[in-house]
């Protein structure tokens, strides 16, 4: 790709960015929880099915927020975009990495090898 094409390509990746406002960063799980005792379901080995979001922070600590059933198509479609628009910035970050680089000059051509 030419210096002079990269501005371009930039943009039509710039394009394909989901909606900034529609994303979350994480991990969705779907936990069993199991009451301790009084409880017919957990008794019999069943347990309580949910699902929950895991997000990682530095220093090793991790928030998880429980989700209602209706809410998990949604955080996938949330991570998904996550996932899209990082890929998308790090296309954006290599362009930008070329158009760092001194522009080529126009390429002569070339004579043939003498023997």
């Amino acid at each position: 790709m030419k210096h002079s094409q990269v501005p371009q390509a930039r943009d039509r990746v710039l394009r394909r960015l989901p909606d900034l406002r529609e994303m979350v960063r994480g991990s969705l799980l779907e936990r069993v929880i199991r009451h301790r005792r009084g409880c017919p379901k957990c008794a019999g080995g069943d347990g309580h099915p949910v699902w929950v979001l895991t997000v990682g922070y530095p220093g090793g600590r991790t928030r998880q927020l429980s989700l209602q059933a209706e809410q998990v198509p949604q955080v996938r479609a949330w991570l998904a975009n996550y996932q899209q628009a990082k890929a998308t910035l790090e296309e954006v970050c290599e362009l930008n990495q070329r158009l760092l680089r001194p522009a080529a000059p126009d390429a002569a051509p070339r004579r043939a090898a003498r023997a």
